[in-house]
């Protein structure tokens, strides 16, 4: 009988061990939770420290729409970087008017281009020329660098996306009449090294923490990649410079 009484207890012991574990897993999701929302509703209105980072801008992504380049000055920003439509994607006819726009708002302008891995030179190098104008009061253009040829169709070699990369800064350059920027995804510099390869400026992204997968210093820094603002409907892409 004592022997039943006691196995009794533990069993209890254990219900009620049990119930204290679940508590705390419960507690731990919850501010998992808490902490996750806050995170998403800071980061809509976060910008870094303009005492640090007194020259900031965004990124315009190609096909937007509506954006108010007098805001994002009025905000603080001193540049834009204006997306074009990657080779095989649709025309984009408002990029000359974002162009001019931009301009006249008073900001600095720029060019990103984003490299596909699947393509040769040639094609997206015709499709930047085509579309980017000369002028000599325009910001270096940037490379995006942030697909790997994984999903190629026929397959490409590492090698062959390196060769084609170093064919393409050249052309951009020969074009824009200065050195390109590589905005360089930590996926392509863990795939392909970019950063040790490439004698180039980088321009390195991660959400609120200071970017240092490149392993050397960085020029510009994708700082909120969804920062709410009155310049536009949709979040914008805040950028810094490290000087």
């Amino acid at each position: 009988m004592a022997r039943s009484k006691s196995k009794g207890r533990s069993r209890r012991k254990g219900s009620a061990g049990r119930r204290w574990l679940f508590r705390l897993l419960a507690l731990m999701v919850l501010v998992g939770l808490v902490f996750a929302s806050w995170f998403w509703w800071d980061m809509r209105e976060w910008r870094p420290d303009e005492a640090r980072y007194p020259e900031q801008g965004a990124v315009i992504a190609s096909g937007a729409t509506g954006t108010r380049f007098e805001t994002i000055r009025a905000l603080g920003g001193e540049f834009v970087y204006l997306e074009l439509a990657p080779v095989g994607g649709a025309p984009d006819p408002g990029f000359a008017a974002r162009l001019a726009a931009a301009k006249a708002a008073g900001l600095k302008v720029g060019v990103v281009f984003p490299f596909d891995p699947c393509l040769t030179a040639d094609p997206q190098s015709a499709r930047f020329t085509r579309m980017v104008p000369r002028s000599t009061d325009q910001l270096p253009p940037a490379i995006a660098l942030d697909r790997v040829a994984d999903d190629c169709d026929p397959a490409v070699s590492d090698a062959a996306v390196e060769s084609e990369l170093l064919t393409l800064v050249n052309q951009i350059e020969m074009h824009a009449g200065k050195p390109v920027i590589l905005k360089l995804g930590s996926e392509f510099q863990d795939r392909h090294g970019t950063a040790r390869s490439m004698a180039r400026e980088l321009w390195l992204m991660r959400d609120r923490a200071r970017p240092d997968y490149a392993g050397r210093p960085w020029l510009l820094w994708s700082a909120n990649s969804q920062l709410v603002t009155e310049a536009s409907e949709e979040p914008i892409e805040w950028v810094v410079v490290q000087r």
